[in-house]
């Protein structure tokens, strides 16, 4: 473990969570969100009334006595936070441990401890492998592991991974509570992690898939908005191979106002369809408010796409990309 892990506080329950954003706002209370799973998520007290007329998920709640910290600290790149919801919360990420990282404390992982699935943008992740050729599946931005998690216990042996994470402390923090160093263990010679900077990541034979998840200070990194860096990502891509990008949204929020999270998302598409031309496309998830991720390359046959998928669960995503250009067009 690294030194700084000493200083983990083991704390009592918190205050209140949202989902897709972290702040203190009131003394007691904790808003949470992140760097998207899907629908906002709001913690409230425990003696808020029980029967709220909603509209949407966004109003729904977790009473705060159904979440607790289990470790908060600062690492040379991060304020780092690991948060546990109850299995007895009545909400969608019921039974769930997060990471979340940076001031706005964006959700950088989730991991549940009766299923593999997470219900957001992870899961889009995990499609990527049947419609790549062979090869290395790089993922640049590894925080705690959550995508790595679900494409070797989904996928066969030959799958390997090569992560990148700059913060040698998330690492820590993945092996310590969110069952990384297990993983490590059950899929030795599958999974190689890396600390340092992912966008020089590279491996001899190139990546079949390049998976992107790399936010700063609550938002999708400046770099990404610079066609050179998607010009350098596509040249170590093997032939046929793709990158999948978590591009952010509106869920969004940075700790620079001028960042917001639609706006970079735009800034992101743009830079990489200077690079990509019509060969890209775009998956928005809930209802247009939430993450969005990006698909390099040919749009795949969706049928064959869907039979090639190691779970039903996931075929659900495969009818949501639609061209760019069309995005584009409806936005001007």
């Amino acid at each position: 473990m690294a030194k700084e892990l000493v200083s983990l506080q083991f704390l009592p329950p918190p205050l209140h969570i949202s989902r897709h954003f972290l702040t203190l706002s009131p003394p007691s209370t904790l808003n949470l969100r992140p760097k998207p799973p899907q629908n906002p998520i709001f913690l409230r007290r425990s003696n808020t009334r029980t029967h709220r007329n909603k509209t949407s998920n966004d109003d729904e709640g977790i009473p705060a006595n159904e979440v607790k910290t289990i470790a908060k600290f600062k690492s040379r790149h991060n304020y780092i936070r690991v948060i546990e919801v109850s299995r007895k919360a009545d909400h969608p990420l019921a039974g769930s441990r997060l990471l979340l990282l940076d001031n706005p404390g964006n959700i950088h992982s989730i991991s549940f401890l009766l299923r593999t699935l997470t219900d957001c943008y992870f899961d889009v992740f995990a499609t990527l492998p049947p419609i790549i050729p062979p090869g290395p599946i790089g993922i640049l931005g590894f925080g705690a592991g959550s995508t790595a998690r679900l494409i070797l216990e989904l996928y066969p042996p030959e799958i390997t991974i090569h992560g990148w994470e700059i913060d040698p402390s998330v690492i820590d923090v993945g092996r310590e509570f969110f069952g990384l160093s297990k993983l490590e263990r059950e899929h030795k010679g599958r999974i190689f992690i890396n600390i340092g900077d992912a966008l020089s990541a590279s491996v001899r034979t190139g990546f079949s898939g390049i998976l992107v998840d790399l936010f700063s200070k609550g938002s999708v990194i400046r770099e990404l908005q610079d066609p050179k860096v998607w010009e350098s990502l596509k040249s170590r891509l093997k032939k046929r191979g793709r990158i999948m990008v978590n591009v952010g949204g509106r869920c969004v929020e940075a700790e620079d106002s001028e960042r917001g999270g639609d706006l970079v998302m735009e800034e992101t598409l743009k830079a990489m369809s200077s690079v990509f031309g019509e060969k890209l496309f775009v998956l928005t998830l809930g209802n247009g408010n939430d993450s969005s991720v990006a698909l390099t390359g040919d749009l795949p046959d969706l049928d064959a796409w869907k039979e090639r998928l190691p779970v039903r669960e996931l075929s659900s995503y495969v009818d949501l990309w639609k061209p760019y250009s069309e995005i584009e067009m409806l936005a001007s």
